[in-house]
Protein backbone atom coordinates (compact mmCIF):
# COMPACT_ATOMS: atom_id res chain seq x y z
CA UNK A 1 0.00 0.00 0.00
CA UNK A 2 1.51 3.60 -1.15
CA UNK A 3 1.21 6.40 1.62
CA UNK A 4 2.10 9.93 0.15
CA UNK A 5 2.21 11.47 3.37
CA UNK A 6 3.71 8.99 5.77
CA UNK A 7 5.76 5.99 5.85
CA UNK A 8 4.97 2.16 6.82
CA UNK A 9 7.53 0.03 7.60
CA UNK A 10 7.25 -3.66 9.64
CA UNK A 11 9.75 -4.68 11.00
CA UNK A 12 10.58 -7.74 13.64
CA UNK A 13 7.25 -7.19 15.27
CA UNK A 14 7.26 -3.48 15.30
CA UNK A 15 5.36 -1.31 12.89
CA UNK A 16 6.98 1.98 12.35
CA UNK A 17 4.51 4.94 11.09
CA UNK A 18 6.56 7.99 10.48
CA UNK A 19 4.54 11.05 9.63
CA UNK A 20 6.41 12.28 6.46
CA UNK A 21 6.00 15.89 5.59
CA UNK A 22 9.09 17.45 6.73
CA UNK A 23 8.90 20.27 4.89
CA UNK A 24 5.51 21.30 6.60
CA UNK A 25 6.92 20.66 10.26
CA UNK A 26 4.68 17.05 9.77
CA UNK A 27 1.43 19.14 9.95
CA UNK A 28 -1.22 17.50 9.10
CA UNK A 29 -3.67 17.39 6.23
CA UNK A 30 -6.77 15.59 4.95
CA UNK A 31 -4.45 13.07 3.17
CA UNK A 32 -2.06 12.62 6.21
CA UNK A 33 -5.23 12.53 8.68
CA UNK A 34 -6.36 9.54 6.10
CA UNK A 35 -3.38 7.71 5.53
CA UNK A 36 -2.71 7.61 8.99
CA UNK A 37 -6.32 6.13 9.92
CA UNK A 38 -5.34 3.41 7.30
CA UNK A 39 -1.88 2.81 8.49
CA UNK A 40 -3.43 2.55 12.35
CA UNK A 41 -6.00 -0.34 10.83
CA UNK A 42 -3.55 -2.12 9.18
CA UNK A 43 -1.51 -1.94 11.88
CA UNK A 44 -4.07 -3.27 14.17
CA UNK A 45 -5.24 -6.07 12.00
CA UNK A 46 -1.63 -7.33 10.86
CA UNK A 47 -1.20 -10.22 13.45
CA UNK A 48 2.50 -9.98 12.97
CA UNK A 49 2.48 -6.31 14.35
CA UNK A 50 3.07 -6.59 18.45
CA UNK A 51 4.07 -2.80 19.09
CA UNK A 52 3.71 0.45 16.96
CA UNK A 53 5.75 2.94 16.98
CA UNK A 54 4.37 6.69 15.61
CA UNK A 55 6.86 9.10 15.07
CA UNK A 56 7.87 11.99 12.62
CA UNK A 57 10.72 12.50 9.69
CA UNK A 58 13.03 15.71 10.25
CA UNK A 59 13.32 17.53 13.20
CA UNK A 60 9.78 17.73 14.17
CA UNK A 61 7.48 15.49 15.58
CA UNK A 62 3.68 17.41 14.27
CA UNK A 63 3.60 21.13 14.36
CA UNK A 64 0.00 20.17 14.22
CA UNK A 65 -2.85 20.92 11.67
CA UNK A 66 -2.08 22.65 8.52
CA UNK A 67 -4.13 26.07 8.74
CA UNK A 68 -2.58 27.03 4.68
CA UNK A 69 -5.00 24.29 3.71
CA UNK A 70 -7.14 25.03 6.04
CA UNK A 71 -7.50 28.48 4.98
CA UNK A 72 -6.93 27.45 1.32
CA UNK A 73 -11.02 25.35 1.72
CA UNK A 74 -12.21 29.51 2.00
CA UNK A 75 -16.32 29.47 2.79
CA UNK A 76 -16.12 25.37 2.96
CA UNK A 77 -13.49 25.48 5.99
CA UNK A 78 -15.80 24.46 8.74
CA UNK A 79 -16.72 21.33 6.38
CA UNK A 80 -13.02 20.83 5.85
CA UNK A 81 -11.78 20.71 9.38
CA UNK A 82 -14.60 18.17 9.81
CA UNK A 83 -13.40 15.82 7.32
CA UNK A 84 -9.57 15.87 8.67
CA UNK A 85 -10.68 15.26 12.14
CA UNK A 86 -12.99 12.53 11.20
CA UNK A 87 -10.03 10.78 9.63
CA UNK A 88 -7.75 12.09 12.38
CA UNK A 89 -10.25 11.02 15.03
CA UNK A 90 -10.54 7.49 13.86
CA UNK A 91 -6.95 7.01 13.21
CA UNK A 92 -6.57 7.34 17.11
CA UNK A 93 -9.68 5.51 17.89
CA UNK A 94 -7.58 2.73 16.60
CA UNK A 95 -4.69 3.74 18.03
CA UNK A 96 -5.79 3.96 21.40
CA UNK A 97 -7.91 0.50 21.28
CA UNK A 98 -5.84 -1.65 19.91
CA UNK A 99 -4.07 -4.38 21.01
CA UNK A 100 -0.68 -3.37 20.38
CA UNK A 101 0.91 -0.88 22.92
CA UNK A 102 1.31 2.13 21.25
CA UNK A 103 5.34 4.52 21.63
CA UNK A 104 4.99 8.21 20.68
CA UNK A 105 8.61 8.73 19.78
CA UNK A 106 8.56 12.49 19.73
CA UNK A 107 11.58 13.95 18.28
CA UNK A 108 10.84 17.70 18.18
CA UNK A 109 7.92 20.04 18.61
CA UNK A 110 4.37 18.65 18.96
CA UNK A 111 2.30 20.80 18.61
CA UNK A 112 -1.61 21.31 18.51
CA UNK A 113 -2.73 17.83 16.51
CA UNK A 114 0.87 16.97 17.05
CA UNK A 115 0.83 16.79 20.89
CA UNK A 116 -3.19 15.16 21.19
CA UNK A 117 -1.82 12.54 18.84
CA UNK A 118 1.37 12.08 21.64
CA UNK A 119 -1.05 12.46 24.41
CA UNK A 120 -3.08 9.67 22.94
CA UNK A 121 -0.32 7.76 22.98
CA UNK A 122 0.14 4.40 25.59
CA UNK A 123 3.95 5.79 25.97
CA UNK A 124 5.59 8.66 25.20
CA UNK A 125 9.82 8.37 24.96
CA UNK A 126 11.06 12.78 23.94
CA UNK A 127 14.29 13.18 22.68
CA UNK A 128 15.74 16.09 24.82
CA UNK A 129 15.15 18.85 22.68
CA UNK A 130 11.15 17.97 22.52
CA UNK A 131 8.95 20.44 23.04
CA UNK A 132 4.89 20.14 23.85
CA UNK A 133 1.88 22.97 23.32
CA UNK A 134 -1.49 22.78 22.66
CA UNK A 135 -1.05 25.82 20.24
CA UNK A 136 -4.95 25.81 19.47
CA UNK A 137 -5.86 29.17 21.47
CA UNK A 138 -3.64 30.99 20.07
CA UNK A 139 -5.18 30.84 16.31
CA UNK A 140 -8.35 31.27 18.03
CA UNK A 141 -9.08 27.60 17.44
CA UNK A 142 -10.46 24.94 19.90
CA UNK A 143 -8.61 21.53 20.76
CA UNK A 144 -9.30 18.46 18.48
CA UNK A 145 -7.09 14.80 17.86
CA UNK A 146 -8.86 13.63 22.13
CA UNK A 147 -6.83 16.43 23.14
CA UNK A 148 -9.38 17.30 25.88
CA UNK A 149 -10.02 13.80 26.59
CA UNK A 150 -6.71 12.55 27.46
CA UNK A 151 -4.90 15.40 28.39
CA UNK A 152 -7.11 16.49 31.48
CA UNK A 153 -6.60 12.81 32.58
CA UNK A 154 -2.53 12.78 32.38
CA UNK A 155 -2.17 16.39 33.95
CA UNK A 156 -5.61 17.15 35.96
CA UNK A 157 -8.35 19.82 35.41
CA UNK A 158 -6.51 23.13 36.33
CA UNK A 159 -3.13 22.01 34.45
CA UNK A 160 -4.84 20.94 31.22
CA UNK A 161 -6.97 24.36 31.04
CA UNK A 162 -3.73 26.25 31.76
CA UNK A 163 -1.88 24.55 28.45
CA UNK A 164 -4.64 25.22 26.53
CA UNK A 165 -5.58 28.61 27.53
CA UNK A 166 -1.60 29.95 27.29
CA UNK A 167 -0.42 28.03 25.09
CA UNK A 168 2.86 27.80 27.34
CA UNK A 169 5.67 25.36 26.04
CA UNK A 170 6.85 22.46 27.58
CA UNK A 171 9.96 21.26 27.13
CA UNK A 172 10.57 17.87 27.94
CA UNK A 173 11.39 17.94 31.11
CA UNK A 174 8.98 19.57 31.96
CA UNK A 175 6.65 17.45 30.09
CA UNK A 176 7.57 14.18 32.07
CA UNK A 177 7.12 16.03 35.74
CA UNK A 178 3.88 16.75 34.54
CA UNK A 179 3.11 12.89 33.23
CA UNK A 180 3.04 13.59 29.69
CA UNK A 181 6.55 12.05 28.71
CA UNK A 182 7.30 8.41 30.53
CA UNK A 183 10.86 9.29 29.08
CA UNK A 184 13.60 11.70 27.82
CA UNK A 185 16.60 10.72 26.32
CA UNK A 186 19.71 12.59 24.82
CA UNK A 187 19.00 13.37 21.84
CA UNK A 188 21.98 11.66 19.95
CA UNK A 189 20.67 8.41 21.22
CA UNK A 190 16.97 9.15 20.93
CA UNK A 191 16.84 6.59 17.50
CA UNK A 192 18.81 3.90 19.36
CA UNK A 193 16.48 4.34 22.53
CA UNK A 194 13.31 3.91 20.82
CA UNK A 195 14.58 0.98 18.97
CA UNK A 196 15.42 -0.94 22.22
CA UNK A 197 11.70 0.06 23.44
CA UNK A 198 10.11 -0.89 20.56
CA UNK A 199 12.17 -4.21 20.73
CA UNK A 200 11.40 -4.84 24.15
CA UNK A 201 8.14 -4.92 23.84
CA UNK A 202 7.85 -6.55 20.79
CA UNK A 203 9.71 -9.88 22.30
CA UNK A 204 7.04 -9.44 25.78
CA UNK A 205 3.69 -10.76 26.64
CA UNK A 206 1.47 -9.20 23.92
CA UNK A 207 -1.33 -11.46 25.51
CA UNK A 208 -1.06 -9.70 28.24
CA UNK A 209 0.10 -6.37 27.48
CA UNK A 210 -3.33 -6.28 25.37
CA UNK A 211 -5.49 -7.27 28.19
CA UNK A 212 -3.46 -5.08 30.34
CA UNK A 213 -4.26 -1.68 28.01
CA UNK A 214 -7.53 -2.13 28.05
CA UNK A 215 -8.16 -2.64 31.91
CA UNK A 216 -5.99 0.75 32.13
CA UNK A 217 -7.48 2.63 29.63
CA UNK A 218 -11.53 1.37 30.36
CA UNK A 219 -10.67 1.84 34.01
CA UNK A 220 -11.65 5.63 34.33
CA UNK A 221 -15.49 4.56 33.22
CA UNK A 222 -15.67 1.58 36.08
CA UNK A 223 -16.61 1.63 39.94
CA UNK A 224 -13.86 -0.23 42.09
CA UNK A 225 -15.77 -3.61 42.29
CA UNK A 226 -16.23 -3.60 38.49
CA UNK A 227 -12.81 -2.34 37.52
CA UNK A 228 -11.46 -5.33 40.59
CA UNK A 229 -14.13 -8.09 38.35
CA UNK A 230 -12.52 -7.03 35.39
CA UNK A 231 -9.15 -7.60 36.76
CA UNK A 232 -9.69 -11.18 38.14
CA UNK A 233 -11.28 -12.17 34.28
CA UNK A 234 -8.47 -10.64 33.12
CA UNK A 235 -5.85 -12.52 35.00
CA UNK A 236 -7.15 -15.44 34.94
CA UNK A 237 -7.61 -15.42 31.18
CA UNK A 238 -3.68 -14.28 30.96
CA UNK A 239 -2.73 -17.79 32.71
CA UNK A 240 -4.67 -19.68 30.37
CA UNK A 241 -2.65 -18.30 27.51
CA UNK A 242 0.68 -19.77 26.05
CA UNK A 243 2.46 -16.53 27.60
CA UNK A 244 0.87 -16.90 31.40
CA UNK A 245 2.32 -20.34 31.31
CA UNK A 246 5.70 -19.39 29.80
CA UNK A 247 5.85 -16.86 32.05
CA UNK A 248 5.21 -19.05 35.25
CA UNK A 249 7.33 -21.57 34.20
CA UNK A 250 10.39 -19.53 33.20
CA UNK A 251 9.85 -17.90 36.99
CA UNK A 252 9.95 -21.05 38.21
CA UNK A 253 12.71 -22.44 36.49
CA UNK A 254 14.90 -19.34 37.41
CA UNK A 255 15.61 -18.60 33.14
CA UNK A 256 14.62 -15.58 30.70
CA UNK A 257 10.47 -16.11 29.47
CA UNK A 258 9.97 -16.70 25.72
CA UNK A 259 6.73 -15.40 24.71
CA UNK A 260 5.39 -16.04 21.63
CA UNK A 261 2.29 -13.21 22.11
CA UNK A 262 -0.19 -15.83 22.18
Amino acid sequence: MDYQTLLYEVRDGVAWITLNRPEAANTVTVEMCSELMRAALRAGEDRAVRVVVLTGAGKTFSAGGDLKAFAAAGDAMASHIKEVTTYLHAAISQLARMDAPVIAAVNGVAAGAGMSLACAADLVIAAESARFTMAYTRAGLTPDGSGTFFLPRIVGLHRALDLVFTNRMLNAREAQEWGIVARVVADDTFAEQVRALASQLAAGPSHAFAAAKRLVRTSFGESLETQMAHESDAIADAMRSADGREGIAAFLQKRPPSFSGS
